[in-house]
């Protein structure tokens, strides 16, 4: 059992430890994700589920442990540097869209610059990817004006143009109204439903029960346990 799932693990971490100066915001992580799981860390503001994102994306290096993301051995230590991890997408809580770009420019940089496609091979996959997240007749606009959840759908598809096998989200139904979150809920169903990993970090009750996922608890920067939705929420109240 513990063989099959070390073959189709995507995220495997051991010992991982990262501190902000003399603040230890993640302690001794192990976790291990296998393809297609659909898993959310669920803890307090401050257990450091955001941080735990950031790592899997690259963006915060760790002090120690070991890190094999999508096939990629991340570099940790002192000396560790933010790097993007290959075959990874995050979507985050802020809209991170450049304000002075239409959307569909928003797309196309990466793919430009990072996949080196032509101009016309960026529009074309962009507006695919736009077009999955029904977006694709807003590809003139510029995120001011989108609503919350119309930007977070461009968020989705920005990512999904780097054809990620992980896909990661900060708290993606923060501040929108309850028919926008129901939008980001199906879009997050569908990318679970084509077979992609997807991992959130959330307070959201009610997408916990949407995507029914393994539930991975933390407080203060550990692991402290794991759950799924049936055994964690009776009738409504969190145990």
């Amino acid at each position: 059992m513990a063989e099959a799932a070390a073959v189709t693990a995507v995220i495997s971490l051991a010992g991982v430890n990262k501190w902000f100066a003399d603040f230890h915001v993640l302690r001794d992580i192990d976790l291990v994700v296998t393809r297609g799981e659909r898993v959310v860390f669920w803890g307090p503001s401050g257990s450091g589920k955001t941080t735990l994102l950031r790592a899997l994306a690259g963006i915060e290096p760790v002090q120690s442990g070991t890190m094999v993301i999508a096939g990629t051995m991340k570099a940790v230590g002192a000396l560790a540097a933010p790097a993007p991890t290959p075959g990874v997408g995050m979507v985050f809580q802020s809209s991170a869209l450049f304000l002075n770009l239409c959307v569909l420019d928003n797309l196309t940089i990466g793919l430009r610059h990072v996949r080196k496609l032509s101009k016309g091979e960026a529009e074309v996959v962009a507006l695919d990817n736009l077009a999955r997240m029904q977006m694709a007749t807003f590809a003139s606009r510029y995120p001011g004006q989108l609503s919350g959840g119309q930007q977070q759908r461009v968020e989705i598809a920005r990512a999904l143009c780097m054809d990620p096998q992980i896909m990661l989200f900060d708290e993606p139904t923060a501040a929108l109204d309850p028919e926008l979150k129901h939008e980001v809920f199906e879009t997050l169903l569908r990318l679970a439903d084509e077979g992609r990993t997807i991992v959130v970090a959330t307070h959201e009750e009610a997408l916990v029960h949407a995507l029914a996922p393994r539930m991975v608890l933390m407080a203060d920067g550990a692991i402290v346990g794991e759950s799924d939705v049936k055994r964690h929420f009776v009738s409504g109240v969190v145990q």
